[in-house]
């Protein structure tokens, strides 16, 4: 299995201090701890800040006019293992190189960045671990009736 170590991203966040992708996925914390499934949830809900929603739907009977662009999220702890979810969210072009998903943890080779943006990642790596906590918390493959 293919072992690649990458540097941390550019915006300096030096709790991440790089990572590894093996295979399809990236097996250690960015961050070396263990997400909050709560906060998680607040970010992918959060329509300014993940925008999970956009494109996603899932198990969340509160939220109106979710995505069908993605995959659903519903079960998505039960289909992919914790290491797959975060590099899908670090940088899922390395899964599909012409994913439209944004890259979450990348800060280089993007288009059209404004320019406050430049240099930045969309999420910290302690927000990218707390979505994949939460992520894996979704292990029913049948959404709640609404």
């Amino acid at each position: 299995m293919l072992a690649l170590t990458l540097p941390a991203n550019a915006q300096g966040d030096a709790a991440a201090g790089g990572y590894t992708v093996v295979g399809d996925a990236i097996p250690a914390s960015l961050t070396g701890m263990r997400g909050d499934a709560g906060r998680g949830r607040a970010v992918v809900v959060n329509r300014y800040l993940g925008l999970c929603l956009l494109c996603h739907s899932g198990p969340f009977p509160e939220e109106r006019m979710q995505g069908t662009i993605g995959p659903s999220l519903t079960g998505v702890g039960a289909r992919l293992s914790e290491g797959q979810i975060r590099l899908r969210i670090v940088d899922p072009t390395r899964i599909n190189p012409d994913a439209i998903m944004p890259a979450y943890f990348r800060a280089e080779r993007l288009a059209r960045v404004a320019p406050a943006f430049a240099g930045k990642t969309v999420l910290t790596a302690g927000e990218i671990e707390d979505v994949v906590a939460f992520l894996m918390t979704l292990r029913d493959r049948e959404s709640p009736a609404k």
